[in-house]
């Protein structure tokens, strides 16, 4: 083979694909709403495709605004996130003695737990904080506080307290609607 050939293959080879697919409307596809109202919709998914990075191409996929400005279809559970919050930190903390350090890596593993347990939930537009706090439990008292800025008719949280012999939890989750 040339040099000539083995060039234009190459750069053949090196040409970016463009393109965008779409999602299909509410019309095609039967919506489960409880209202039996259904809106359509359309979301377009943009995406760069380069011949052997396809590791690299999934974080170049972003999708776009749906501009829905009418608020959550689905109203974000809060009692089933508290039932959540008082089960996960239950069975990772019942049997523990507080150490620092176990407490650390126990904070950020709950708090993946919980997150991951949320998703399950399938609650669309919603924004997921999740905080975990885990002190010793002694002679002392904890003030734990948080502010922020959002929508009082949209957004929401869930807490839950946990104690045992020696240690004390809080979990929170901050729930907020994206528009």
């Amino acid at each position: 083979m040339s040099e000539a050939a083995k060039d234009k293959g190459a750069r053949r080879a090196s040409v970016k694909k463009r393109g965008s697919v779409s999602s299909l409307g509410s019309h095609d596809v039967k919506a489960k709403e409880t209202t039996g109202k259904t809106k359509d919709s359309l979301s377009t998914v943009s995406y760069l495709d380069e011949a052997g990075h396809q590791e690299e191409n999934a974080r170049l996929v972003q999708m776009e605004n749906t501009y829905i400005m009418a608020g959550p279809s689905k109203r974000f559970p809060v009692l089933v996130v508290t039932d959540i919050l008082k089960d996960v930190l239950g069975s990772y903390l019942q049997e523990e003695k507080y150490d620092a350090e176990l407490c650390r890596q126990m904070t950020k593993t709950i708090s993946e737990v919980v997150k991951a347990r949320i998703k399950e939930l399938l609650i669309p537009r919603y924004k997921i904080v999740v905080l975990i706090s885990i002190g010793q439990l002694g002679e002392q008292s904890m003030y734990l506080g948080s502010r922020c800025l959002w929508d009082a008719a949209s957004d929401t949280f869930a807490t839950h307290a946990f104690k045992n012999s020696s240690l004390l939890a809080v979990a929170s989750v901050y729930a907020v609607y994206f528009e």
